[in-house]
C-alpha cells in the first residue's frame, strides 16, 4: 500500500465528507527529508464534522496522532487544511 493510500485509510477514521491527499514530494527535491521515489511530503485537505468546534491546533493534533505510524515509516512533512462541516 502506498503512503498516500495509508494516509487516506488512517484519516477515514474521521468520517470525512471531503478528503484530498496530494503527494508534493517532487516540489521538495533536494530538501531535508526528501528521498528518491517520493512519498515524503504530502498535503491533506479534509472536511469533517469531527473538527466542528475544534481549534486549528486541535485539528492538526488529531490528524498527526492518526498518522503516527506513517511518520514512523518515512512521512517527513504534512501540510494540513482541516475544517469542520457546518450543520445543514
Amino acid at each position: 500500500m502506498s503512503m498516500k493510500e495509508r494516509i487516506k485509510a488512517s484519516l477515514n477514521a474521521l468520517e470525512p465528507e471531503a478528503l484530498i491527499v496530494t503527494d508534493e514530494s517532487e516540489k521538495h527535491r533536494g530538501h531535508g527529508g526528501w528521498r528518491e521515489g517520493g512519498e515524503t511530503h504530502f498535503h491533506v485537505e479534509i472536511r469533517s464534522k469531527a473538527f466542528n468546534g475544534l481549534s486549528r491546533v486541535a485539528c492538526h493534533r488529531r490528524i498527526n496522532a492518526l498518522l503516527a505510524d506513517e511518520f514512523a515509516l518515512g512521512l517527513h512533512a504534512l501540510a494540513i487544511d482541516a475544517r469542520g462541516v457546518e450543520p445543514a
